[in-house]
């Protein structure tokens, strides 16, 4: 919550572009996207009619709190005002958060004002975040646990049933833990879910496989980035972190509620630099959200956060924007993106855990399933190695064997890959021959030609040969109609309208000052001129009127196409 200025916009009427570019990618593929608003900072967050210094949130760094160091925050009604406008331009719907750290008198300020101004845009209101880490930071007494929060949460109920500015009382979200100091089924065993079904939206719990803590707060265990990557870059990974949880998911079918994986990324407390930020993350990310979808999880949200975190889906620059191309784009955000193709646009899309080359662990593949049909499947490799030895060559039939149905492979296939030339490439990743680039580098829109890969089969055989680079992934549509759905138009994307910078655009070419003659040209210092905004230009004293003028215009004429290519 605490970087909303930052990374979505900073009023209600100034937007950031590139987020609005970056959802609208995935839109055109999934048909909407689910964004929380909250964290840490939601437990403590006070909504004000105005900041002190205007603007729609404000940080008392004094205040800190958590062992991550969560600060305190007010902020403005403009803040949600901001979320209804994004939402206006892209369909998004959001998460909110209720402050729950005091629940004598609970705070819902954010829950109503979210509700007149998102309306069914408010799709959830979390009710506590980690309450399992509560007793452990400091926030609760040292015996608290399930039945605590349980009846902590009852008191929620009661206070919205009571609130008459509530429309809807039937969006919150339980238990929200981390996995820490209690388990899933701790919670279930109070009979939470039966309680209060009426009034949960959905169930969550938040999980992160590992954690940095050490080395950006100085608490827990070191882990070595070096040691670690290799744990990221196995079908194992994603396997294991879902594993404690295949109980709950079929817990909340039984119960017919949707289980999220609320927050979640490669190492909690910002990740890890050399991982999080390479090309191993963006493989690793996608295999672990289809997991997901295997093990019949609803939906998995990853993490976003400041300037200093390294797992990042998307970043922006850590100072005001003053020419465009300046976001940088995370690996994490290849894998939702990717992820949306893969489930398309229907709400419908079953995802089957292969369990590809007799398990092999580094190569694993997905079947993704509509209405019981085979439409698309996903092939992975994690191995590196620039001399092709270890590129796969994937046979798939569409018959009685792992796909399990009648003989029936198509004449040809079209193929989407994921590619870098290792592992450990940091940016310059490559969807379908398009990328977002480097740090730095980026709008929110994908740069270069789509590169979409047909690949005819053997029919004779019944088998499709599919080539998966190491390292790389394949996205393969089985159908036209599989490819169009996430293809049927093009992406809607969003112009500047704000500038920043609008003196000293002007440019030239380096080049040409080795043969300038520099300062020869001048026998007084006093007659050197400056470009700065407001100072008296000694050049113009000394030129003549109508060459000051040309100067002026040829200056306009070269900043015309920068300001406008920042639209």
């Amino acid at each position: 919550m605490s970087v909303v200025d930052q990374v979505l916009g900073k009023s209600s009427s100034i937007l950031m572009v590139p987020f609005l570019n970056l959802m609208s990618n995935i839109i055109r593929r999934a048909g909407n996207v689910h964004v929380r608003v909250g964290g840490n900072t939601q437990e403590t967050a006070v909504l004000v009619p105005s900041t002190q210094s205007g603007r729609i949130l404000e940080k008392n760094l004094s205040g800190v709190t958590n062992p991550t160091q969560t600060p305190p925050l007010d902020y403005s009604p403009d803040l949600i005002y901001m979320l209804a406008n994004i939402s206006s331009l892209v369909n998004v719907d959001w998460f909110l958060g209720i402050p729950f750290f005091e629940t004598s008198e609970l705070r819902l300020e954010i829950a109503e004002v979210g509700q007149r101004a998102l309306g069914p845009h408010l799709i959830g209101l979390q009710a506590g975040n980690e309450p399992d880490l509560y007793a452990r930071h400091g926030h609760r007494p040292s015996n608290y646990g399930p039945y605590d929060y349980v009846g902590e949460f009852g008191d929620l109920v009661n206070a919205m049933a009571g609130d008459q500015h509530f429309s809807n009382r039937n969006l919150l979200i339980g238990p929200n833990i981390a996995t820490g100091d209690w388990t899933p089924e701790m919670v279930w065993e109070t009979g939470f879910v039966d309680r209060y079904s009426e009034n949960l939206a959905y169930l969550a719990v938040e999980h992160y496989p590992l954690d940095n803590c050490f080395a950006q707060f100085g608490i827990g265990a070191y882990h070595d980035p070096q040691e670690s990557f290799q744990e990221f870059l196995t079908h194992n990974s994603g396997r294991a972190i879902v594993e404690p949880y295949i109980t709950s998911t079929e817990y909340a079918q039984s119960r017919e509620k949707h289980l999220l994986m609320f927050e979640t990324n490669t190492a909690s407390c910002g990740g890890f630099p050399g991982i999080s930020d390479s090309f191993g993350a963006a493989l690793w990310g996608l295999d672990y959200a289809m997991q997901m979808a295997h093990s019949n999880f609803s939906g998995a949200l990853f993490h976003v956060g400041g300037q200093n975190v390294f797992y990042n889906p998307f970043t922006p620059p850590p100072t005001n924007q003053s020419t465009f191309l300046q976001w940088t784009i995370g690996p994490i955000y290849y894998s939702a993106l990717i992820m949306a193709e893969a489930l398309g646009p229907s709400g419908g899309a079953q995802v089957l855990d292969l369990n590809a080359n007799n398990g092999d662990i580094y190569t694993p593949a997905y079947g993704i399933y509509e209405d019981g049909n085979p439409v698309r499947v996903m092939l992975f490799n994690f191995i590196t190695d620039p001399s092709g030895a270890n590129d796969l060559t994937v046979s798939i039939s569409i018959e009685g064997g792992l796909m399990g149905q009648p003989n029936a492979s198509p004449v040809q296939v079209k193929v989407k890959y994921l590619r870098a030339n290792s592992v450990s490439q940091k940016g310059n990743f490559t969807w379908a021959g398009q990328t977002f680039g480097a740090n730095y580098e980026s709008d929110g829109r994908l740069q270069g030609q789509e590169d979409i890969q047909t690949v005819t089969c053997d029919q004779g055989a019944n088998t499709c040969a599919i080539h998966v680079p190491a390292p790389g992934a394949a996205l393969v549509f089985l159908n036209n109609e599989a490819l169009s759905e996430v293809e049927f138009e093009a992406v809607q994307t969003f112009s500047t309208t704000v500038l920043t910078r609008t003196v000293n655009t002007a440019t030239f070419d380096p080049a040409s000052l080795e043969t300038s003659n520099g300062h020869t040209g001048f026998d007084s210092k006093h007659r050197l001129g400056s470009t700065s905004k407001g100072s008296n230009s000694g050049a113009e004293r000394v030129l003549a009127d109508g060459l000051v003028q040309i100067l002026l215009e040829m200056a306009c004429a070269i900043a015309l196409p920068v300001l406008f290519g920042c639209l």
